[in-house]
């Protein structure tokens, strides 16, 4: 494979938005985990089911949603379920298909988690585009193209 005159710049920006992308995951899962006991692809996932029709998802569309795998999933839904977040339903259309459907205590624990979540987002954002110059114009760029 050829190499061009960016690669190097690429690989560089590339690098530091994968670092940017973990710090702000761990914080995001530490803020959540400490405050409403929540892990951050739990609080993802009452996400998408709180913005899907009737509040209920197959699983391999919750799996692809999430960027996870069939069995991560399935873990991650037995435990919503264990806290009464959501159950499982079967299809009424294919037995064979499982929806998880978000329930009422669902629904309030990830309105509750919200707040933490996008105030935590924003600070570590802010933060990082003051302790990382070079990231700052891209973070700028980004919010403005998505308000």
């Amino acid at each position: 494979m050829p190499t061009t005159p960016d690669g190097p710049a690429d690989a560089r920006m590339w690098n530091r938005l994968t670092a940017l992308h973990a710090q702000v995951e761990s914080r995001l899962a530490t803020a959540l985990q400490r405050r409403h006991g929540l892990g951050l692809s739990e609080y993802r996932a009452l996400g998408l089911l709180t913005e899907a029709p009737e509040s209920e998802l197959r699983m391999q569309d919750l799996a692809a949603g999430l960027g996870l795998n069939q069995s991560s999933v399935t873990r991650l839904v037995a435990r919503l379920g264990a806290a009464d977040y959501t159950y499982r339903d079967v299809c009424p259309d294919d037995k064979r298909g499982v929806y998880t459907v978000l329930t009422d205590a669902g629904r309030t624990r990830h309105r509750e988690a919200r707040t933490t979540y996008e105030q935590t987002l924003t600070t570590a954002l802010d933060e990082a585009a003051t302790t990382t110059p070079d990231l700052a114009p891209l973070l700028t760029t980004a919010r403005r193209s998505l308000s």
